[in-house]
């Protein structure tokens, strides 16, 4: 089974970055899923696409459901611990199914991955 890894940087919105990046992975996990096993490390500023109770407006994606989508069909997320301390969110619950890290295990992912992608 291939493994692929996908690092988001950015905010959950602002940018269409985290967007794009799940989009990826839902769509790899839909066509692929007997081949691909879905990574998901989330660093910098991207660590506010793990909090729960996101509101977006009627037709806006909204980050929280893509991320339990992901989840729910297998695929693992982490947020930076560092990340998260430094932007006061270490100790908020985040998604159900996303858990706190660091670069220690960021890096091992990094090498056990056959692909990294980087949004």
């Amino acid at each position: 089974m291939q493994k692929i890894l996908i690092i988001i940087n950015d905010a959950p919105y602002g940018s269409e970055k985290a967007y794009n990046a799940l989009r990826v992975a839902m769509t790899l996990q839909k066509e692929h899923s007997a081949e691909v096993e879905v990574k998901i490390f989330l660093l910098a500023d991207a660590v506010f696409c793990g909090l729960p109770n996101q509101t977006t407006p009627n037709g806006f994606y909204n980050i929280e459901r893509m991320l339990q989508s992901v989840i729910q069909k297998g695929g693992e997320v982490k947020s930076c611990g560092g990340c998260s301390e430094a932007r006061g969110v270490d100790k908020i619950p985040f998604i159900d199914g996303i858990k706190l890290s660091n670069m220690k295990e960021f890096a091992q992912w990094t090498v056990m991955c056959d692909k990294v992608l980087s949004f």
